[in-house]
């Protein structure tokens, strides 16, 4: 194992963290609050561990998959161990492992909070809890791909254990370039989305916030009941950014290089829709009727783009919807938003993929002689693609059958204990019971949080980097 390399990456991550850092930084200044010295500490300790690491470059940059996955994996938890310290410093969130349980939640742009009064914490606190969505929406190392020349063609290792969905590639022959076009559209849609909320005369800083919130899918409110005071305009708005962001990004660069064929190719996109269409149909009609049909449609449009996108916001208690509502809900959190996007979930391209394979096997059992090719927007689906589809699954399922199992020990109602596990597994924010859109997850024990703060990363990872880094076998040359 290049041990050099996955040290000279950590290093730049603190560096890169500190850079960031200094954001809030400048909001406590401004505003005059005590937090400054909060995040000058925690600028100063970054440094002082992220310098060194990159002073001594590595004799060899070359990596391969498993450096690349442990690299993400320990890169994402050094970046929350640093994240959480300045909510515990400043003695805004006197405990060390709320602290941590609520900048893991923001880097992994889950949602879920412990906090019950989220309007206490000040301006800047705000601000870099928000920010930390905006940062972990894209990814952190996909940033440093495109700021820095890493590892030549086997930088795609970092790119595919951070972005989410069944693959990732290149969008053009060099993976710097790729980095560089998915940021680029990342902070154009970000940039016009912050337009829009100010035309709909929303305060400039909760215009910056809300559009973190919504540009990384995360869904941090400032408010203590989310987006629910905010005009409808603005709902409408935040409504269709968040299903903006969570398309498979291939589909805006084949937009932006006139290729709209291959952009209408895109099965997963087409899909994506169809479910967002359906979900709010049913919700709007079960909620209320065929004579309040009308009423409902925004309702539900931003509470199925909240969850599909696994963005996490909320405009009303959907806690108090009818049980078919909230199955719905349910079920579209497992699914998730589209591949190579913001959004987490298991993604509609796995769905999809799931389907066919089903259909497949259903025609083999009874035409034994046909051959049938699965494909995906016309090209064929590989047996890698497909094995690693099925171990993901398989690993979904078990980390949450065992984190539903340890979180039940808290001996809280099987709904809040379910729905938990799912909504961090999934990165969506609230579940329903006790962890609902006015509930919040402070009252679980230490060792739910550390469950949770694992299937956090783990879902935002896609689960893989995170149990190669807990295997022996990993670290074994």
């Amino acid at each position: 194992m290049n041990r050099s390399i996955i040290l000279y990456i950590s290093g730049w991550i603190l560096n890169f963290e500190a850079a960031f850092l200094l954001l809030p930084l400048v909001v406590a200044l401004i505003y005059k609050e005590k937090t400054v010295f909060s995040f000058l500490i925690t600028i100063g300790i970054c440094l002082l561990i992220g310098i060194p690491l990159v002073i001594k470059k590595p004799k060899s940059k070359v990596f391969f998959a498993k450096e690349g996955f442990i690299t993400v994996a320990l890169g994402w938890i050094l970046l929350s161990i640093m994240g959480a310290l300045p909510f515990f410093l400043s003695g805004e969130i006197p405990s060390y492992v709320d602290a941590l349980f609520e900048i893991i939640s923001g880097f992994t742009t889950t949602g879920s909070s412990i906090l019950s009064d989220v309007e206490a914490l000040s301006k800047s606190l705000l601000f870099w809890r928000s920010f930390s969505h905006w940062i972990g929406g894209m990814g952190v190392l996909v940033f440093i791909l495109a700021i820095l020349p890493m590892a030549g063609g086997e930088s795609i290792h970092l790119m595919r254990a951070e972005s989410p969905g069944p693959s990732v590639g290149k969008l053009v022959p060099r993976m710097r370039t790729t980095a560089i076009w998915l940021y680029s559209i990342y902070i154009i849609l970000t940039i016009i989305l912050f337009i829009f909320l100010l035309i709909g005369r929303m305060p400039i800083f909760d215009a910056l916030l809300n559009t973190f919130g919504t540009a990384g899918t995360g869904g941090f409110g400032i408010k203590n009941d989310s987006i629910a005071s905010y005009s409808n305009y603005n709902q409408i708005i935040i409504t269709i950014f968040m299903i903006l962001f969570g398309i498979n990004f291939n589909f805006y660069f084949f937009i932006l290089l006139r290729k709209f064929k291959s952009a209408i190719k895109i099965e997963e996109v087409r899909w994506y829709i169809i479910i967002i269409a359906v979900s709010v149909i049913l919700i709007s009609l079960n909620t209320g009727g065929l004579h309040g049909f009308l009423g409902k449609i925004q309702e539900s449009s931003f509470q199925v783009a909240s969850i599909i996108t696994t963005t996490g916001y909320s405009t009303v208690d959907f806690n108090q919807w009818p049980t078919f509502s909230k199955t719905i809900l349910v079920l579209i959190m497992f699914i998730g938003a589209c591949a190579g996007s913001t959004g987490g979930g298991m993604k509609v391209s796995r769905i999809i993929i799931l389907f066919k394979s089903i259909g497949k096997e259903l025609s083999y059992m009874i035409h034994k002689r046909s051959v049938k090719v699965l494909k995906l927007d016309g090209k064929k689906i590989e047996h890698e693609t497909m094995r690693s589809i099925n171990v993901f699954f398989i690993s979904n399922i078990f980390i949450f059958a065992i984190s539903t199992l340890l979180i039940s020990l808290d001996n809280f109602d099987f709904t809040s204990s379910v729905t938990a596990v799912a909504a961090t597994l999934n990165n969506i924010g609230p579940g329903l019971g006790k962890v609902g859109p006015m509930g919040n997850f402070g009252d679980f024990s230490v060792l739910s949080k550390f469950v949770m703060m694992f299937d956090m990363l783990a879902g935002r990872l896609e689960i893989i980097p995170m149990l190669l880094l807990f295997s022996p076998a990993t670290w074994k040359r």
